[in-house]
């Protein structure tokens, strides 16, 4: 099981496919196995070498639990740490929730390491914008609880996952989270091309839209009907997006 280790704390990764790489950053409570699960890795890897990331706290990962472990930066680090041990320069980037705020973090510290960003159901603004967070409340109350918070029916293998989840970690992860200012502050100087997305029932939603507005080299499309999680899990109207914006960036 191949590791990277950023100021002591061990990175989980897996590589997938061959090609021009790009990450994968999944979401918050999430691993990178939904990726797999979802199919996302078999439509991308004949195309792309995929590199696959736990991000700390969260599956195979090193899971500390103070809140500080979790700033935004540290996570950057994480990923840039994969990157040098696997001597990739540059790479294309795809985060969903958690994974696209990181994203927005990437954009923020280190643009020269992103080709290109894909990112569904994230923002860059604090999460004071989107209301109370219900996340944390339900971590309060044990793993158990994280499922239902989903909103939508979670397939099994997904929810063994879940449930199995260091609740200290995530709250800490959580906690830093929602101190974060978030990043509106770059989106007018983000040059890189851009896709971003959300379903139209997610909260992100008028937010990405207030994004798109702004972002110079920005493509951004929604799904209609769709919330947070459910968006993630039909990757067979997400993907057809993505492969054209990749091939669209590659040429």
């Amino acid at each position: 099981m191949p590791y990277s280790v950023n100021q002591g704390v061990r990175i989980h990764y897996q590589i997938e496919g061959e090609g021009q790489p790009l990450v994968l950053q999944h979401g918050f409570t999430d691993s990178l196995e939904t990726w797999y699960d979802l199919g996302y890795v078999e439509a991308l890897k004949p195309q792309y070498r995929l590199i696959l990331i736990d991000a700390r706290g969260h599956g195979a990962s090193d899971k500390p639990h103070e809140p500080g472990a979790y700033e935004r930066e540290r996570m950057v680090g994480d990923i840039t740490n994969v990157l040098d041990g696997l001597r990739i320069p540059r790479a294309h980037y795809f985060g969903y929730s958690m994974g696209g705020r990181i994203g927005f973090a990437m954009a923020r510290y280190v643009p020269e390491r992103i080709h290109s960003s894909i990112i569904g159901g994230g923002s860059p603004y604090p999460h004071s914008h989107i209301g109370p967070d219900r996340m944390l409340e339900a971590l309060t109350q044990g793993a158990d609880a994280i499922p239902p918070i989903w909103g939508v029916p979670v397939p099994p293998a997904l929810k063994a996952r879940l449930v199995k989840n260091d609740v200290e970690a995530l709250i800490a992860c959580r906690t830093m989270s929602l101190q974060s200012p978030g990043f509106a502050e770059i989106l007018s100087t983000i040059t890189m091309p851009w896709l971003l997305y959300a379903g139209e029932d997610d909260p992100v939603y008028e937010e990405n839209k207030e994004c798109a507005a702004v972002m110079p080299n920005v493509t951004f499309f929604s799904l209609p009907g769709l919330g947070h999680a459910d968006t993630f899990f039909h990757s067979d109207l997400v993907l057809p997006h993505v492969a054209k914006f990749l091939v669209t960036v590659n040429r």
